[in-house]
C-alpha cells in the first residue's frame, strides 16, 4: 500500500467523520465525477479517488475562459493519471452571461472583489449535475480544502440541483496541508504549477483571477506583485500615457467597445487585456469567508472593474436618488449571497427582478480613462439621463426657480431643528 493512501485511510479512520447525509462512503457507488482543474489538488486527488474508494472517476473540466490552461494538456494529464474518461466543456458564452448579471448588479464584495471564484462555482456546479447523470454518476468529487469557501458553493449547489447526488471532498477527508500536496505530487511525479520555490495558488476563471498562498497570506507581509500578478502589470510596467475607451451598454449588458461589438466573452477578455495592461482592478483584500475565517486575496479583474464602474455611473445618472439608495443596498445584498453560495435562494429571485427591472433604463455610452491602476469616468451619456444642463448650471437660468428654494429648505430642515431644540430644552430640565 503506498504513502498517500496509507495517510488517507488513517486520516479517514483517525480523525475526519462524515456527519453530513450527502457524504459519499466506500463500496455504495462504482463511478465518480471528479471537477477537475489539471491544478494540485485535483491531480492528486484524481489517484486518491481510484485506490481509496475503488471506482472508476471520470475527470470533468470546464472552460469558463482560464486562459492559462491548456485543456487538451489537462485532458491527457487526466487519462495519464487513470480517469477512466475526460470531458471538456466550452461554457464560455454562458459564463458571460452570467458575468452579465454580476456587472448589472454593481458585483463588488467587500471593497473591489468583482466575485469570480462564486460566479464561476455556480456555473460550474449546474453543469456538472447534468453530466454526473448523462454519465451515471453516482457521486461528484471536488477538490476545495476544508478552509474554503468553495466547498460551501458546490455542495450546497450540487445538493439543491440534484439532492441524489453524495459528494467526495478528498482534500477535507484527508486533511493534508498544502506543502504536504506538493510534496506528494513530486514524489509520484504529478506535475503541478506550485513549488516551494513558487507557493502561490491560482483561480482562474474569464472574470477573475485569485491569487493565495505565500506572502499573500500573511496580512503583515507585503505580497510582491511583481511575481503574483499573472494577468495585470504592476503600476511601475503600466504605460505612462493613459487610454481612453468607450462602452456601450443597452439594458444595462455591455453591448461593444468604441463602437464595435463583441461577443460577451470577447469583449470581457479584450477589457481585461487592455485593463491588465494599465494594471486596472488589481485588489488587495481582506475578506471574511463563510466559514468564519479572514484572509487576504489578491483579486485581478480588470474588465470586471472597469464594466462595473462604467454600469454603476451610468446607472446612477439614469436613476433618481431613491432608486440609486435602493440599488446600493440590493446590489450589496445581492454581492453577499452569491459569496455566501445562495445563488438558488428564493430571495434572489426577488432581487434579480428588482435588479433587471432597474436596468431597462441603463443604456448609454462610458468614457472610461485608464492611467496607472487608476480607472475615472469621465464622460457619459444616454436618452434616459436625468440631467437637465437648464436646470443644472451654475449660469444664469430661469428654468430652475431659486424663490422655492428658502420655503424648501425651512420645511426641509423642520424635523431635525424640532428635535433639536427640544432635547436641548429636556436636557435643561435634568440637568
Amino acid at each position: 500500500m503506498n504513502y498517500i493512501k496509507q495517510s488517507a485511510m488513517l486520516n479517514q479512520e483517525t480523525t475526519y467523520k462524515k456527519v453530513a447525509s450527502h457524504e459519499a462512503h466506500k463500496g455504495t457507488f462504482k463511478t465518480c465525477l471528479l471537477l477537475y482543474s489539471g491544478g494540485l489538488d485535483t491531480s492528486v486527488m484524481l489517484k486518491w479517488i481510484q485506490e481509496v474508494y475503488e471506482c472508476n472517476v471520470i475527470a470533468l473540466t470546464i472552460n469558463i475562459g482560464q486562459k492559462a490552461d491548456n485543456l487538451e494538456a489537462i485532458k491527457q494529464k487526466a487519462l495519464e493519471l487513470g480517469a477512466k474518461d475526460a470531458i471538456m466543456y466550452d461554457a464560455k458564452d454562458e459564463f458571460a452571461e452570467l458575468c452579465m448579471e454580476a456587472v448589472k448588479a454593481n458585483a463588488d464584495y467587500q471593497g473591489g472583489y468583482a466575485l469570480g471564484c462564486p460566479l464561476g462555482r455556480v456555473m460550474i456546479s449546474e453543469i456538472a449535475v447534468k453530466f454526473a447523470a448523462d454519465f451515471g454518476c453516482e457521486v461528484i468529487a471536488h477538490g476545495c480544502t476544508g478552509k474554503g469557501n468553495d466547498q460551501v458553493r458546490f455542495e450546497s449547489y450540487i445538493t439543491t440541483l440534484n439532492p441524489d447526488f453524495k459528494i467526495i471532498a478528498p482534500v477535507r477527508e484527508w486533511g493534508m496541508g498544502r506543502e504536504e500536496e506538493i510534496e506528494y505530487a513530486l514524489e509520484h511525479e504529478i506535475p503541478v504549477e506550485q513549488t516551494q520555490k513558487s507557493p502561490y495558488s491560482y483561480d482562474e476563471n474569464m472574470w477573475a483571477n485569485t491569487g493565495e498562498g505565500g506572502e499573500i497570506e500573511n496580512p503583515e507581509l507585503e505580497p510582491p506583485l511583481e511575481n503574483i500578478l499573472k494577468w495585470s502589470n504592476t503600476l511601475q510596467q503600466a504605460p505612462d500615457n493613459h487610454e481612453s475607451i468607450t462602452i456601450g451598454f443597452n439594458n444595462g449588458k455591455a453591448v461593444n467597445l468604441n463602437g464595435v461589438e463583441y461577443a460577451t466573452k470577447d469583449l470581457i477578455q479584450l477589457l481585461n487585456e487592455i485593463g491588465g495592461k494599465h494594471g486596472v482592478g488589481v485588489f488587495h483584500l481582506i475578506e471574511d469567508r463563510v466559514v468564519g475565517l479572514k484572509v487576504r486575496g489578491i483579486y485581478e479583474n480588470p474588465a470586471a472593474h472597469i464594466l462595473i464602474q462604467a454600469h454603476k455611473n451610468l446607472e446612477q445618472l439614469v436613476s433618481t436618488r431613491e432608486e440609486n439608495e435602493l440599488k446600493a443596498f440590493m446590489d450589496q445584498k445581492w454581492a453577499y449571497l452569491i459569496y455566501g453560495a445562495k445563488y438558488y435562494e428564493p430571495v434572489m429571485d426577488n432581487i434579480r427582478a428588482y435588479i433587471n427591472e432597474q436596468n431597462k433604463k441603463v443604456s448609454g455610452e462610458v468614457t472610461v480613462k485608464l492611467y496607472k491602476g487608476n480607472c475615472d469616468i469621465v464622460a457619459l451619456k444616454s436618452p434616459y439621463s436625468l440631467f437637465d444642463e437648464n436646470l443644472a448650471t451654475f449660469n444664469k437660468s430661469a428654468a430652475f426657480n431659486q424663490n422655492a428654494s428658502s420655503g424648501f429648505i425651512e420645511l426641509w430642515n423642520l424635523p431635525q431643528k424640532t428635535a433639536y431644540q427640544l432635547k436641548k430644552t429636556v436636557k435643561k430640565q435634568f440637568a
